[in-house]
């Protein structure tokens, strides 16, 4: 492995599953599990093991978007794998396919994103939010996802790349909607993040006005069932409601 390549450890402590997020280095990663030297993992390959220092042996696995879901650092509420798999699925998000996202965050999106297409160019305006993202993104190993400081109302107009795929999750999603046309390929998709109704509703305007096509709101909700030795049914943990996703074509 080399430096800088991240991996995933897992293991079974008190009878149930732990797991840490490491990155190949010099340094040492401290845990209730005991010490580990991160400068061994030079010399393992994925499916190897590591042994901590009070003998906790972990397993090293290839990390994936899932797993930068759960161990990014975040600066607020990431999109839920949920709702990215609709994103993905609706508009056949494919390995051909450039992408312009809107409101990078911690980077997670980005992240899902370009583990699938070829480039995905993302704007995000709060500069200390740009730096945690590109962090995350350099973790996560991808060279084809560019993060950009700017307030893409401000840098629509100045775009000359076409994309497939265009995803907005900011508050100015509705001023946003006219510019995007001159931004996306024939045939391409516009998907829009909204927590509230009313945001949704003036999207869905907006996106006629503009006289986009196969236009669709979803709310996605997801329900886990649980098993146990007295049954099995839904989870009391569920992911309830987190935001409507619409998709628009040119």
């Amino acid at each position: 492995m080399l430096d800088g390549e991240s991996v995933l450890l897992k293991t079974t402590a008190s009878g149930r599953p732990r797991e840490f997020f490491a990155i190949v280095s010099d340094h040492e990663l401290h845990t209730d599990l005991g010490i580990l030297k991160l400068g061994e993992l030079r010399n393992k390959s994925f499916g190897d093991t590591i042994v901590s220092h009070l003998g906790q042996v972990l397993t090293i696995q290839k990390p994936r978007a899932p797993d930068f879901f759960r161990h990014a650092r975040r600066t607020g509420v990431a999109m839920m794998p949920k709702d990215i798999g609709m994103i993905v699925g609706h508009t056949g998000l494919c390995s051909s396919d450039l992408v312009l996202d809107a409101g990078t965050g911690s980077g997670v999106l980005a992240i899902y994103l370009g583990f699938i297409s070829k480039r995905v160019v993302t704007y995000e305006k709060r500069e200390e939010f740009v730096g945690i993202a590109r962090k995350n993104i350099e973790a996560a190993g991808l060279k084809n996802v560019e993060v950009r400081h700017g307030d893409i109302l401000k840098e629509i107009g100045e775009i000359e790349e076409k994309f497939d795929v265009v995803t907005l999750d900011i508050p100015e999603t509705v001023e946003i909607v006219p510019f995007v046309p001159r931004v996306l390929q024939p045939g391409g998709f516009l998907v829009t993040y909204s927590p509230f109704f009313e945001q949704t509703k003036d999207i869905r305007i907006a996106m006629d006005k503009e006289k986009f096509s196969e236009i669709h709101t979803f709310e996605v909700i997801e329900r886990e069932i649980s098993f146990s030795s007295r049954g099995s049914r839904p989870s009391t943990l569920r992911v309830g409601h987190t935001g409507f996703i619409t998709i628009a074509r040119k």
